[in-house]
């Protein structure tokens, strides 16, 4: 499981069906070649039983239920804790080409994608192919030359289409995301609550991009096991926790990566070019840490962060003030 490029691999123990660890591995490049042969194990997410190892172990590339391939690089990975459905967020493909022309500014999409269950529930589309590389997921589809209709979300060719990878082959031959987001956004995690109505991103950031965009936690409601959204919506996600001004990011700005519920319904959010970790806990579980009249997060009760220069002044940051506040950050 060596790799140049995409080098962390995610982990996942399904509540639902706990003998079961998920891994995810992305591309070893921006365009893998490899990633077509499914000998490669290159962009694929495999699900092993834990309870037939053997002292050998497994082999990635060769073992394992592989539940979707084609998926560039699929680092975060949830359970839906109602259904068992098992969804990924994944960073797709950088300084994007059409027809020669350059399309990356805002395509392609970032995806969510479906990949079945591993509790017995059968669906269709377990362990197909999700196009990568050769197909992407449009998020403004003006912008791509030549383009047959496509709508956000649509499957299309990258480069330049031909008698045998062009859109039609995208639609018909591969898996389309469920859900597409603003190109670039870099999702890192994702995490449900125990009821799953909501599904919540962790939007890293762009470095792709002339103007910034990501650096936020969002949230993606869910009803039934799967998101309220159709999936050509452009406004699938709300975002909750952001920096007022992206401007200031990559280096100097709330970074999100990981995320974390406690038992009491806590989330904690890690920033990793800060060093900070953020509580966020519901208005009504804050008690007397409500959010301020102008929706920022309320000053840090902790004198750590409070006294580092490099740490984020709280008025760097913006909070959904009706439904979720900032509790605490602490330094790392």
């Amino acid at each position: 499981m060596t790799t140049n490029d995409h080098t962390t691999r995610t982990l996942l123990v399904p509540r639902n069906a706990n003998d079961f660890l998920l891994v995810s591995r992305g591309s070893t490049a921006n365009i893998d070649p490899q990633a077509e042969l499914l000998s490669s194990g290159h962009s694929e997410v495999k699900a092993f039983n834990l309870t037939n190892v053997t002292s050998r172990g497994y082999d990635f590339d060769t073992d394992g239920l592989r539940l979707g391939w084609g998926l560039r690089n699929s680092v975060g990975v949830g359970e839906h804790p109602t259904t068992g459905g098992i969804y990924t967020v994944e960073n797709s493909v950088d300084q994007l080409t059409r027809d020669g022309q350059d399309v990356h500014e805002d395509n392609p999409g970032e995806e969510m994608n479906f990949l079945g269950y591993l509790n017995g529930t059968k669906d269709v589309n377990q362990g197909r192919n999700f196009g990568y590389p050769y197909c992407f997921s449009a998020w403004v589809p003006a912008d791509i030359p030549d383009n047959s209709n496509l709508t956000v979300g649509s499957a299309f060719a990258a480069g330049t289409p031909n008698n045998t990878i062009n859109d039609t082959y995208c639609a018909d031959q591969t898996v389309a995301a469920r859900l597409t987001f603003q190109a670039h956004m870099a999702p890192l995690d994702i995490k449900f609550n125990n009821s799953g109505t909501e599904g919540w991103v962790t939007f890293h950031g762009s470095w792709d991009r002339t103007v910034p965009v990501g650096y936020k936690v969002s949230l993606i409601q869910f009803t039934n096991g799967s998101p309220v959204a159709p999936a050509d919506s452009n406004t699938s996600i709300t975002d909750i926790f952001t920096n007022i001004d992206n401007s200031k990011c990559p280096d100097n700005c709330f970074r999100p990566v990981g995320l974390a519920f406690d038992s009491q319904g806590r989330m904690f959010v890690s920033s990793d070019a800060s060093g900070e970790i953020y509580v966020i806990v519901s208005e009504e579980k804050a008690g007397s840490a409500r959010s301020t009249s102008t929706g920022s997060a309320p000053a840090s009760t902790t004198s750590a962060s409070a006294s580092n220069a490099h740490r984020l002044s709280t008025q760097d940051l913006r909070i959904t003030a009706f439904f979720f506040v900032a509790l605490v950050f602490l330094a790392v």
